[in-house]
């Protein structure tokens, strides 16, 4: 017995297909071209190449040793037990919904900082959004998207993106009172105010959501792989039909 909570979220569904059918279809075109082209890049650069190159952009960005190293190793494990093809999926994927999941809720977190009209409304999506299961996500993904990566990498984004619009307009918020007059009494437009004086100060806040989101996406790549996405999690998800608890482990 379906509730009429149930039956509206059907008719919303089939609403949504039929009127924004071809918007969905162009957003999956969309974003097919990046997924497509990363994936190519990432399949065609040999193992150890890519290796060498990841340790020397950590060492460029970190100015250490041990931690790149740590990387490099960790990804030369990745190579050894046979689970590189796997791993740049699930790496194609991260990478694809981070990306896109940042450049939606940034800006919805500074539209949440800057009125208090939004602000109410942004906060109680972002809790709707967190409390649901994230198997949840996948149901409409499937629906719109059908099987494969796309709709993967989009219950991905939905699922992610929270951590960064909370903290995006939690960093904003926070910027001291006397930095804003600073830059009124200098008389800064709106925009470079934001840009110049607001972001930079938030920027701690900013990459602490942003650095969630790739975990959250991690997460979810792995239980997108019952719908088709693919990777490590597709192993994880043989492993599990098999009770294959060395394979499983392995992937994990």
């Amino acid at each position: 017995m379906v509730s009429p909570i149930g039956r509206f979220a059907e008719d919303l569904v089939d609403v949504m297909q039929q009127y924004f059918g071809w918007l969905l279809t162009l957003f999956k075109d969309i974003l097919s071209i990046p997924l497509e082209a990363l994936g190519d890049l990432l399949s065609y650069l040999d193992p150890m190449l890519f290796i060498v190159i990841l340790v020397g952009i950590s060492v460029l960005l970190t100015r250490r040793l041990v931690l790149p190293l740590l990387i490099g190793a960790a990804f030369y494990l990745i190579y050894w037990m046979g689970y590189w093809n796997s791993a740049m999926v699930t790496l194609n994927m991260v990478l694809v919904a981070t990306l896109v999941a940042v450049l939606i809720a940034v800006p919805l977190g500074i539209w949440a900082a800057r009125s208090e009209t939004a602000n109410p409304v942004i906060k109680a999506l972002m809790d709707f959004m967190q409390t649901m299961p994230a198997f949840v996500y996948l149901i409409p993904a499937v629906i719109f998207f059908g099987l494969g990566v796309v709709p993967g990498v989009v219950a991905t984004v939905i699922f992610a993106m929270p951590p960064v619009v909370r903290l995006t307009n939690l960093g904003i918020r926070q910027v001291p009172v006397e930095m804003n007059e600073v830059a009124d009494a200098f008389g800064s437009t709106g925009w470079q105010k934001l840009t110049k004086v607001q972001i930079p100060i938030a920027m701690p806040s900013i990459m602490a959501g942003i650095n969630q989101c790739i975990m959250l996406s991690l997460s979810m790549v792995v239980i997108a792989a019952m719908i088709g996405g693919g990777g490590l999690g597709g192993d994880i998800v043989y492993a599990l039909s098999r009770v294959d608890v060395a394979l499983g482990f392995e992937a994990g």
